[in-house]
């Protein structure tokens, strides 16, 4: 049974811009799932309304009761509390909504050793360079140990050796984890490496435009990105992605 699965999803905000439109896929567990398309074709939306944070103005989103309770979420920019240590920000979404006979402080160095922080528990961001303001970001998100986690674009302001990095450090958390993963990029390259599955979308209004699935070995690491089998997969991408945009200028 898929996570959740958008039925006929149209998402128009009050200013007029319809961001989404007749949007249809599903989200299976354990998947790392891409969502794949140039600024502005509502990935960021679909991501948003995934989580719940938005609501659709037409169709409607069917979700596993355990996908509801337990989301994950990592946005474009860090969004750390200057203010706080790094183990105070990461902790956030526990003091928000406490659970009964939840050790905070246990599940806090928990998510800090994942992402390879723990060490820096007591700093402060102001402290840190932005892949590991990225990665308390993503600890952050880890915290409760969520069974759905959501990432908006997060390495996108990263340089390249540092995104490479995270991108290996993301799948083997994802492994680790056992969990789902729903990543929002423009990168044909990122989004090739780390997904088992990519939904390209349509210029806005967005909504499905091809489905890829990418048969790689397992684990993944640097040399996949020197592969004979990658360099294809991310031209076979590159071109639908190309064809895309020229059918939406209204070329070929």
């Amino acid at each position: 049974m898929p996570l959740a699965a958008f039925r006929g999803v149209g998402k128009t905000f009050p200013n007029g811009v319809t961001a989404l439109d007749g949007l249809d896929f599903s989200v299976e567990p354990g998947e790392f799932l891409s969502l794949l398309g140039p600024s502005g074709c509502g990935k960021s939306t679909a991501l948003r309304l995934l989580a719940d944070l938005l609501e659709p103005t037409a169709g409607r989103i069917d979700r596993h009761e355990s996908a509801v309770r337990n989301i994950g979420f990592v946005f474009q920019e860090p969004t750390l509390l200057p203010w706080a240590t790094v183990a105070a920000n990461v902790s956030l979404p526990l003091r928000l909504r406490p659970a009964p006979g939840v050790d905070s402080r246990h599940r806090v160095d928990e998510a800090l050793a994942l992402v390879g922080l723990d060490e820096f528990r007591h700093a402060y961001p102001r402290e840190l360079s932005g892949g590991m303001k990225m990665r308390v970001s993503i600890a952050r998100a880890l915290v409760t140990r969520p069974q759905l986690l959501l990432m908006d674009e997060p390495f996108a302001a990263l340089d390249e050796i540092t995104r490479f990095k995270l991108n290996d450090d993301l799948l083997a958390l994802w492994r680790k984890l056992d969990c789902t993963v729903v990543f929002v990029t423009h990168s044909v390259f990122e989004s090739v490496y780390l997904s088992t599955r990519i939904l390209m979308f349509t210029p806005r209004p967005g909504r499905v435009a091809a489905e890829f699935k990418i048969d790689a070995p397992e684990p993944r690491a640097g040399r996949f990105r020197t592969s004979p089998e990658y360099g294809a997969q991310c031209r076979e991408v590159s071109a639908a992605l190309a064809q895309v945009m020229k059918q939406d200028t209204g070329e070929g």
